[in-house]
C-alpha cells in the first residue's frame, strides 16, 4: 500500500498471519480506560486471535490494515461503519505497545488511511472519536486536520471533510 520513507510506515491489507504477530506483542493501553476498574491486562490467545480475524474478514462495512513498521505489525488501523451513501466513516486505530507510541508512527499510518479514505473510497468525511483521558490521540487528529464536533463523559468526538470529490 502506501508508505513514507522517514518512518518506513505503510499500511497493508490485514492477513492472519500479521494479526498474530501483532496480538503476540500487543499490551493494553490503561489510557483508554475512562473508568480504570475496567481495565485488563491482555493475554494473547490464537483461539480469539483467529476469530477476530474471521469477523474482521466478515465485515463488509470496513477496511482494516496492518500498521506496519519496516516488515514489522506495529499496530491496526480501521476505516469502519463505512456508508457509502453518506460517504464517510469512522478512524480506528489501535498501537502495539508503548515501544511504538510516540514517534509519530501512529499519526503517520492515519494520514495514509485517511488518503485511503478519500482517494480510494470516495469518502466526503471521516469521523472518529476517542477516549477523553486520551490527550496523545487527541492531539493527533487536531494535527490532522480534524475538528471536535462534540463530546460526552467518555468520548470526544472527531469530523474531518474533505477530499472524495
Amino acid at each position: 500500500m502506501s508508505s513514507s520513507p522517514q518512518n518506513r510506515i505503510s499500511i497493508a491489507p490485514v492477513t492472519l498471519p500479521l494479526l498474530d504477530e501483532y496480538y503476540r506483542g500487543f499490551q493494553t493501553d490503561p489510557v483508554l480506560f475512562m473508568d480504570e476498574s475496567r481495565f485488563f491486562e491482555y493475554e494473547y490467545s490464537s483461539e480469539k486471535v483467529s476469530a477476530y480475524y474471521k469477523k474482521l474478514a466478515s465485515g463488509p462495512d470496513r477496511r482494516d490494515f496492518m500498521i506496519m513498521l519496516g516488515a514489522r505489525p506495529i499496530g491496526e488501523i480501521a476505516l469502519k461503519h463505512i456508508d457509502r451513501k453518506k460517504r464517510e466513516c469512522e478512524l480506528s486505530i489501535h498501537l502495539q505497545n508503548d515501544s511504538v507510541k510516540n514517534r509519530g508512527f501512529g499519526s503517520e499510518a492515519e494520514r495514509l488511511a485517511l488518503e485511503f479514505a478519500f482517494n480510494e473510497l470516495g469518502m466526503k468525511a471521516v469521523n472518529a472519536g476517542c477516549v477523553l483521558k486520551n490527550g496523545r490521540s487527541m492531539h493527533v487528529l487536531e494535527k490532522l486536520g480534524f475538528r471536535k464536533t462534540g463530546q460526552d463523559e467518555t468520548f470526544a468526538y472527531y469530523r474531518l471533510e474533505g477530499g472524495g470529490n
